[in-house]
């Protein structure tokens, strides 16, 4: 049966970020795609320079409305990434209930885009619309130690504090949390780093159950852009796939992340050469050229249950 997903993320004509870092990899594993740009920008801002426009919470009104008018706004999913502007987050919690009344059983996957290393990098008024309004709604998140600790008002120093900040993060609403990168030592020593995930499900019988992971990933010292938007879209993809198996979910996402990142940093050094620090041109994700990787990843970063 046809899946489709609502990609609201940002776009860039040169690279990959945003929609086209989440659009093909889920088109790749079989789903229809369709995206509104939330921005549309010559490249990302990693670079000297860039150029373009931002869509506003009216325009993304307009878009949909067109959606609507033409009965085609059926989807499975909705996919939300980096956003700047309040009006427009709202628009979005908007859009989201309104196809949720319509399709009970849609999922919503939403990286709450906030900051990372201890600061905020959007606008503060953006943290009470995700607090009260997007993460409530949503179905699956994927924030990092900062966001989660930010969305909960909770520190995460041991696992034991992951975990209840996870907890306290399904509280409010998602069934699905995965932490992507935290500051927990690993167990495989300082050139790994943490990542912890929790999925919460409702037996048969109307009891609760909760599968908690841990992934211990290989440290990369290079900056990507457009990782996240990856990895929120492969786990919407392998959690459908695995919808009752967050440890094979994780396991997927994670070594398909490895795989692009690994073939993405040989490539830079390749052409930076010897001794050269790679630029941010060259390091554009390898998207096309881990086709094969996109749609069976050999897993090589396993999650250990915890919980």
């Amino acid at each position: 049966m046809e899946c489709r997903v609502l990609s609201i993320q940002s776009h860039v004509v040169r690279g990959y970020v945003g929609n086209k870092s989440a659009s093909f990899p889920l088109q790749v594993l079989g789903f229809e795609v369709d995206s509104i740009n939330s921005v549309q920008f010559s490249n990302h801002t990693g670079y000297s320079h860039w150029k373009g426009q931002v869509l506003t919470a009216d325009e993304l009104h307009v878009l949909y409305e067109g959606i609507k008018l033409n009965n085609v706004h059926h989807y499975d999913y909705v996919l939300t990434g980096y956003t700047r502007d309040t009006s427009f987050l709202e628009m979005v919690v908007d859009i989201v209930q309104e196809l949720k009344r319509a399709n009970p059983n849609l999922v919503y996957v939403c990286d709450p885009v906030l900051g990372d290393h201890g600061s905020m990098y959007v606008p503060e008024n953006l943290y009470p619309v995700y607090k009260n309004k997007v993460v409530p709604v949503a179905d699956i998140i994927t924030p990092n130690q900062f966001e989660a600790e930010l969305l909960t008002g909770k520190n995460i120093s041991t696992e034991k504090d992951a975990v209840e900040v996870m907890d306290l993060l399904h509280a409010m609403g998602p069934d699905t949390v995965v932490i992507t990168s935290s500051d927990l030592p690993s167990r495989l020593g300082d050139r790994f780093l943490v990542s912890l995930g929790s999925q919460r499900k409702v037996r048969p019988d109307g009891s609760r159950t909760t599968q908690r992971v841990r992934i211990e990933v290989p440290k990369v010292d290079a900056v990507f852009v457009g990782t996240g938007d990856l990895f929120a879209a492969m786990l919407l993809a392998w959690t459908h796939h695995n919808p009752n198996d967050l440890k094979m979910a994780c396991e997927k996402t994670f070594s398909v992340m490895h795989h692009v990142i690994k073939r993405t940093i040989s490539y830079a050094h390749e052409l930076a050469g010897p001794g050269r620090r790679p630029s941010p041109p060259q390091l554009e994700l390898r998207m096309v050229q881990s086709k094969a990787d996109i749609e069976d990843p050999a897993v090589v970063i396993e999650a250990t249950v915890i919980s």
